[in-house]
């Protein structure tokens, strides 16, 4: 059988999986953050809630990512989905206890602490013969799709159906993952480590990424830019306060973002040659906090819609090639704990942020927040590409193809 069309039916079905999955983890969040402000009228209740959701991600990323790369990725997304599937049933029947809807999303938060570098590790498996930065732009524009829908079918869902309706068609996403997995053709197996090399550890996964030169400038400045990026929750602030604009209005800048985040992942990243992907990253990031600062300089709102599609095109350029960077840059066998220890570096510095933002507006004053954030994003990005083009002081780890 020609294998070239179940490679491009299981690219489908990954890149659909994971807009499916990013629709159902952002529809979960509206109607339960509505939930427990109803029944407890609590921040810490809901700041809880958030903590349990997030937290595992952060904690579990070592075990997970080793169970991805011990076991068959496949099978551990399978596994993963079934387990969500059931938890977020049982959340429709758990809507009168504050303790138990935390406790269940803390299971749900397990849940995506081993299915996402599942994902992320059956993506090369899939692309096989076609350019991998290709692919991820179309899995993030999966994901920015799932997204921007989940909590808008959330809201309906919570306001004319009620929070059990909303907890149910969850469930309902986690099932149709788990049928994807259950229908991918690839399979991608457990690798032994090469000979002569130390027993399998549960941390290798974030010591390479900053064992590799080129991968610990990235990720350090990826992690230090969404420190300050994701403090920019102020945004709301800034539009509604500084610029004045209507809730319709707000809608339509706020969605210039996104939008440049579909165009760099589908447009941009794919254009970025091969051997510039660390180049490219650190120029998206540039770019993104260009984007995301400048409009505070000039309060005319046609002008932070086009800066803001700007620092989007950033985004979304930046995202598709972290992913194809240590995709290409880290071992197959490493890439179960490496995705993981990424996705819990992104997962605590929005943690941190989130809080931090709202510590800033109160301080600072949303406007000069939102300058910090978009200045010191391009700090870090120019210190990272000026270290990026010094001459590396010794040879790197051994490359991943």
């Amino acid at each position: 059988m020609d294998s070239s069309p179940l490679r491009q039916r299981d690219v489908r079905l990954v890149v659909g999986a994971v807009g499916i999955s990013a629709l159902g983890d952002f529809l979960l969040w509206i109607p339960l953050t509505l939930r427990v402000q109803e029944i407890s009228g609590s921040g810490f209740a809901i700041a809880g809630l958030f903590l349990a959701l997030w937290t595992p991600v952060v904690v579990l990323a070592p075990v997970a990512g080793l169970v991805v790369d011990r076991r068959e990725a496949r099978g551990v997304l399978l596994v993963a989905s079934l387990a969500q599937m059931v938890v977020a049933a049982g959340l429709a029947f758990a809507l009168d206890s504050v303790a138990a809807i935390i406790v269940l999303a803390a299971l749900l938060g397990t849940g995506f602490a081993f299915a996402q570098p599942a994902e992320f590790a059956l993506v090369p498996v899939v692309a096989s013969g076609r350019r991998l930065t290709e692919v991820n732009g179309l899995v993030e524009t999966a994901r920015y799709s799932g997204m921007t829908a989940g909590p808008l079918l959330g809201g309906v869902l919570a306001g004319f159906g009620g929070t059990d309706v909303a907890m149910f068609v969850n469930a309902g996403t986690f099932g149709v993952v788990a049928a994807v997995a259950l229908s991918l053709h690839a399979r991608r197996p457990p690798q032994a480590a090469p000979e002569g090399t130390e027993h399998e550890r549960a941390r290798d996964g974030i010591a390479y990424l900053f064992r590799d030169r080129t991968l610990a400038i990235a990720m350090s400045v990826l992690f230090m830019t969404l420190l300050f990026m994701t403090a920019s929750v102020t945004e709301v602030f800034f539009l509604k306060e500084d610029l004045e604009v209507s809730d319709a209005v707000y809608g339509a800048v706020f969605g210039a973002w996104t939008v440049g985040m579909v165009c760099g992942a589908l447009v941009v990243a794919r254009r970025v040659p091969h051997r510039l992907l660390a180049l490219g990253l650190l120029v998206a990031t540039l770019v993104q906090g260009v984007g995301l600062g400048l409009p505070t300089a000039w309060l005319v709102v046609w002008f932070g819609a086009a800066m803001w599609f700007i620092g989007g095109v950033g985004h979304g350029t930046k995202n598709t090639l972290a992913r194809t960077l240590i995709q290409e840059r880290v071992p197959d066998r490493l890439h179960g704990r490496a995705f993981a220890a990424y996705n819990a570096m992104r997962n605590g510095a929005e943690l941190v942020a989130l809080a931090g933002g709202g510590l800033l507006v109160a301080v600072l004053g949303a406007r000069t927040t939102l300058a910090l954030a978009g200045i010191v994003s391009v700090a870090v990005a120019l210190v990272g590409l000026a270290l990026y083009r010094r001459p590396a002081p010794s040879p790197e780890p051994e490359p991943a193809h």
